[in-house]
């Protein structure tokens, strides 16, 4: 069971929030800027929706073991990597281009909900749901689908981040899960596979903004020609799916209509973001949910909307 760490400080739990996870902390955010704890490491780092003032004292923020700042890791650049318990998962942490090292806190709740989704889908179905996992970086939503018992394709273009990724499922003792690990274009994989008349039970998908180079990945172009080849992939009735974003724009509403005209499925959306502990509030795009356990949510397409095949 995908689980919080006992020992965790008491906090009001939000959506989508990393609260039971004592390894992962945001302890400031403002100014343009946020102020992180990955297990024991500090990390400081932009964060443009931190518009808010900052809430801890200059002193508190001149503490960070990484900085990221005028393009590139200016402290700690480099520091060896080290590793941070999510619930069940041990993931791995570095310095990494972007500002990033390798884990995303604001995903910590959907990856309790993905354990949830599979688990029921088990139960429903009577075997191993088949997961389909894109755009999948380091692995997060990856093994926690594992985890819970699925059987994952997972998906990312960058042969480094799924090396990175297949570390995390050794430190996590999933080394030997059923897991397909495929350096790929998520929507070529996607058009092959359906050509190939494969069927997944699970889709999950956190879609960057753009890619690189010509005819690469564009969201707002390329997104729904996506989902409808993913609605030939999981059928009338996928047993779950998780649409997340970082695009502005792309708030969950918009997230779960795209899921409701697309996948012909009931649909919720929410943001994505963490509460530090100072108290202010860092908003880090939206998610939407289909399946597994979900409140209100709505079905449907919109009125007059049909499937392009």
């Amino acid at each position: 069971m995908f689980r919080g760490i006992a020992g965790s400080r008491p906090q009001t739990r939000r959506p989508c929030d990393h609260s039971a996870m004592p390894d992962l902390e945001l302890l400031d955010c403002g100014d343009g800027r946020r102020l992180e704890r990955f297990g024991s490491v500090v990390v400081e780092r932009p964060a443009p929706g931190a518009v808010m003032p900052r809430l801890l004292t200059d002193a508190e923020w001149k503490r960070p073991s990484l900085q990221w700042a005028r393009g590139a890791w200016v402290r700690g650049a480099a520091a060896d990597p080290w590793q941070v318990r999510a619930g069940d998962l041990t993931l791995e942490c570095r310095p990494a281009a972007g500002g990033q090292v390798g884990v995303f806190p604001e995903h910590a709740e959907t990856w309790a909900w993905l354990d949830a989704a599979v688990r029921k889908a088990a139960g429903t179905l009577g075997r191993s749901p088949e997961v389909l996992s894109l755009f999948a970086y380091t692995g997060g939503a990856s093994l926690a689908c594992a985890a819970a018992g699925a059987r994952v394709a997972h998906v990312d273009s960058s042969k480094p981040a799924v090396a990175w990724a297949r570390h995390n499922a050794e430190l996590s003792g999933l080394g030997e899960a059923p897991i397909r690990w495929l350096v790929d274009d998520a929507r070529a994989f996607v058009k092959r596979e359906r050509r190939r008349g494969r069927r997944y039970d699970g889709i999950v998908l956190d879609p960057p903004t753009y890619g690189h180079g010509e005819g690469t990945w564009q969201i707002e172009t390329h997104l729904p020609e996506l989902l409808e080849d993913l609605s030939a992939l999981v059928g009338p009735k996928p047993a779950f799916v998780l649409l997340s974003a970082h695009t502005p724009g792309f708030d969950g509403e918009r997230l779960a209509a795209l899921l409701r005209e697309h996948l012909s499925v009931a649909a919720e959306g929410e943001d994505l973001g963490l509460t530090s502990a100072s108290g202010n509030r860092l908003a880090l795009g939206a998610c939407a949910r289909s399946g597994g356990v979900m409140h209100g949510a709505k079905t449907g397409r919109s009125k007059g909307a049909k499937r392009g095949r």
